[in-house]
């Protein structure tokens, strides 16, 4: 009896210190939520057949034609993420991320199951709009760490959650591109495979802890108890008239500067031109080599744009640029650059050259991105950040449906692939051109500012010298 009682004590004793530790490991500050969410994004991300969709979808697997693909099934993902994107996006704050993060890694196992195991038209159309809410969900994923850890250390965190991504999304691409081109694996397993990363993935997401408040829903406004956690508590009259009067203020503060709304407007325009390119580029591979005749290399050139983009977009940092005076003309510079890019990438026979084209246009709108962000970031706080951010994505997501219910849709124009690539690459140099004219003026402004300035200096130090 006394040996048993003994064995009984040391059990408790060591659960207890092992709880204990786990405890102490979630009470550490900004180091275990980052490391968790850190994991989430690498396996979220890390999708080896994503590079392949579209021969995937239009091959003996599921059997859909090009045309139906092209004019019907992806306009349908554009028009979903519109729907869910600003509900998602308040919801978010709302919900205090946790539940949208999760939500997210569920729907992306759906995502993968229906690619695997579920035949017809109908059911691809059901994926697309399983897709939208994963990608509506995507700003939860940067929004929950700033809500989890101290401003000092969000420059840090930022850095450790966009390699996490970066890391997931090349490892994927490239181990799918191995996969095909050396194993000779077929496309299902790369699904296969991909529903068991983001399975995982789904898992960590659930050891995410909880934080305590949003940004425009605080929980510490519901009451006279800051702690409170019930959900009556949480939508109480008073905790939703401070999340409108903030929202308020916050926009006002966001689009109250012409820079601001200058950047902001590159932002949604470039970013509008850029998810029809990236949406329907592997439409412009098949066409040019037929992936049922030819060998595919999608995954490797995702793999190259993730690593050019990244290093371009790390460039910036590094870079002694006045961007007050020569961002606009960047803008437009390299906005040219990019519209070239998809000339090539939709005109040429080459499949080479298409793909490098593609590479330049990625890491073109990367590097500007970046840019923008940052510039956008540096002069608000956290709320409104994360309101422009929604605000801008709408707006883009928005412009992308025109586009998309325009030239793409079969119930309207119903473009072919090349002719619509023909369409983005003079959307993009009516971008460039744009930006072009905004940045000359700006230049110009600021150093004619700076002779005047000149120019007075001296009769200020006479005027002075008199003086005395």
């Amino acid at each position: 009896m006394l040996v048993a009682e003994t064995n009984l004590r040391e059990q408790i004793r060591v659960h207890g210190t092992r709880m204990g530790f786990w405890a102490k490991l979630q009470s550490t500050g900004w180091v275990f939520p980052t490391a968790v969410l850190s994991l989430y994004g690498f396996f979220a991300n890390c999708r080896p057949a994503e590079p392949f969709l579209t021969p995937y979808l239009i091959g003996p697997y599921k059997n859909i034609s090009e045309e139906v693909v092209t004019n019907f099934l992806f306009p349908i993902w554009t028009y979903s993420y519109l729907a869910v994107l600003f509900p998602v996006f308040l919801l978010t704050d709302f919900l205090r991320y946790k539940p949208v993060i999760v939500v997210q890694g569920l729907f992306l196992v759906t995502n993968y199951a229906l690619l695997c195991f579920a035949p017809g038209l109908v059911a691809m159309t059901f994926l697309q709009f399983n897709y939208a809410v994963v990608t509506s969900t995507e700003v939860a994923y940067f929004s929950y760490i700033y809500s989890m850890i101290p401003p000092e250390r969000y420059q840090r965190a930022t850095g450790y959650l966009r390699g996490a991504m970066l890391a997931g999304y090349t490892t994927g691409a490239t181990l799918g591109q191995l996969l095909v081109s050396l194993a000779g694996l077929n496309y299902f397993y790369l699904n296969a495979i991909s529903l068991g990363t983001v399975s995982l993935g789904f898992l960590i997401s659930v050891w995410l802890p909880m934080p305590q408040r949003g940004v425009f829903f605080r929980g510490d406004q519901a009451g006279p108890d800051p702690g409170a956690e019930s959900s009556s508590a949480w939508c109480c009259p008073d905790n939703v008239d401070y999340a409108s009067r903030l929202l308020w203020r916050s926009f006002r503060e966001s689009y109250s500067s012409r820079e601001l709304v200058c950047w902001s407007l590159w932002w949604a325009l470039a970013t509008a031109g850029y998810g029809q390119v990236f949406n329907y580029v592997q439409l412009m591979w098949d066409h040019i080599e037929p992936s049922s005749s030819s060998s595919v290399y999608n995954g490797g050139v995702e793999a190259v744009c993730t690593l050019v983009g990244a290093a371009a977009a790390f460039s910036v940092g590094h870079l002694k640029v006045t961007w007050d005076v020569w961002g606009e003309l960047s803008l437009g510079l390299f906005s040219a650059v990019g519209s070239g890019a998809v000339f090539l990438t939709g005109l040429t026979g080459n499949i080479w050259a298409s793909y490098a084209g593609y590479v330049i246009f990625k890491a073109c709108y990367m590097l500007l991105i970046t840019i923008t962000t940052f510039q956008i970031a540096s002069n608000l706080s956290i709320a409104c950040y994360a309101l422009t951010f929604g605000i801008n994505t709408f707006v883009a997501l928005l412009l992308q449906t025109i586009l998309t219910a325009i030239i793409v849709d079969e119930t309207a124009l119903g473009l072919d692939i090349v002719t619509q690539f023909i369409i983005y690459g003079s959307y993009y140099a009516a971008i460039s051109v744009l930006f072009l004219i905004r940045g000359m003026y700006t230049a110009c402004a600021h150093y004619s500012a700076a002779d005047q300035e000149l120019e007075q200096q001296p009769k200020v130090e006479e005027l002075s010298s008199e003086h005395f």
